[in-house]
């Protein structure tokens, strides 16, 4: 049996690789290495498969969200309401503008923001959510998208982890309902390239057009700098890799499905874990399968199937609210649901290129932990 990876991008590389770099040596060839001829291309099929009107490339999913929020002319004290058990990026990008993030506890099934608390956080200098779709599945976009409406906020989603997850209740996919979508490229997302990378959405054609302005330095045409802006652009040969790889995520989604129901019907008998819960309004495209560790046992499985060889991850093993770096300033309220997730989650390998005997080990290595 071959080495199991958390991530195999060398094997997902192989059958399309003589497409990859057919794509990257015509931009080697056309020299067009920043905004050429790719970059447009993408722009346009990704326009296509989200089924939105705009589409802004940019230099990864981190600048994503800052572009997003600077659209949205904040000032300096007005708060954005995020969720406390998150990556870090969405939080930082929120502090680095003078904003202040308010943190909503999450749910315990979904790990995505609880719709039924962020009434409660609003205030009058809030202006903004950020939804985060966390591990393969969307938030309540229904319901948070209700409450951003009665009180007139801006809707930000951050899809990095969901791309390709569709809504059951409207099949919109993850980053076109709110106002603005964000995502990001990076090599071991679903959709990902080879280095960084990332895109923002929208419906909405003045937000599209400040938001592509504010991504070159502010410019609308060269030398003409009409607002402040940063210089974040999705690389040619980047561009390049990404429009061969858009042509096969959907088959790279589903094939994640099928691994997810493997893990599910070896899995779900045990009693101290709880596999990945599947919410009634958004399917799951398992960025990661992440498993529930009741018991205090989580550390030591982790430990067991590292001694076996079988690598997992801790996303994340410290909520938003309780990172030093925010947490004397930013931290308003229990977060119990967040901390209790630090404390118990553990994502299994999950990638696209899993043999059966890797999946048959791995789940036969957990079986015996608990024997």
């Amino acid at each position: 049996m071959e080495k199991i990876q958390m991530v195999d991008l060398k094997k997902q590389l192989l059958p399309i690789r003589k497409e990859v770099e057919l794509a990257i040596a015509k931009s080697l060839d056309a020299t067009d290495f920043i905004q050429g001829a790719a970059v447009e291309q993408f722009e346009e099929d990704l326009k296509e498969y989200l089924g939105c009107n705009h589409v802004i490339t940019c230099g990864n999913g981190t600048d994503a969200l800052q572009i997003a929020l600077m659209a949205l002319d904040l000032q300096p004290g007005d708060e954005v309401i995020v969720p406390a058990f998150t990556y870090i990026s969405a939080i930082e990008v929120i502090v680095l503008l003078q904003l202040v993030p308010v943190f909503v506890d999450v749910e315990f099934d979904s790990f995505n923001m609880d719709p039924s608390l962020i009434k409660e956080a609003i205030s009058e200098k809030t202006k903004a959510i950020i939804a985060v779709h966390l591990f393969g599945q969307m938030a309540n976009m229904s319901t948070i998208m209700t409450i951003a409406q009665q009180h007139k906020l801006f809707l930000i989603e951050d899809s990095a982890q969901s791309f390709g997850s569709k809504s059951l209740e409207t099949g919109a996919l993850a980053g076109t309902m709110g106002h603005i979508g964000c995502t990001s490229f990076f090599p071991t997302k679903i959709l990902g390239g080879m280095g960084d990378g990332g895109a923002i959405n929208t419906d909405d054609r003045l937000l599209a057009q400040k938001m592509r302005m504010i991504s070159k330095h502010g410019q609308s045409k060269k030398y003409h700098h009409q607002i402040v802006g940063i210089n974040s652009r999705l690389d040619t040969i980047q561009a390049s890799v990404l429009n061969v790889k858009l042509q096969y995520v959907e088959g790279y989604i589903q094939k994640r499905k099928d691994l997810a129901e493997f893990y599910d019907r070896h899995l779900h008998k045990i009693d101290n874990i709880e596999i990945p819960h599947r919410s009634h309004y958004s399917d799951h495209v398992f960025h990661q399968y992440t498993l529930k560790i009741k018991e205090d046992k989580r550390d030591a499985l982790n430990e067991y199937l590292c001694q076996r060889e079988i690598p997992s991850a801790i996303y994340y093993p410290i909520a938003a609210n309780e990172q030093e770096a925010y947490k004397v300033k930013y931290w308003k309220r229990e977060m119990s649901v967040s901390n209790t997730l630090s404390k118990q989650v553990l994502s299994l390998p999950m990638h696209t290129e899993l043999g059966q005997d890797q999946l048959n080990y791995i789940c036969k290595v957990i079986i015996s932990f608990y024997k």
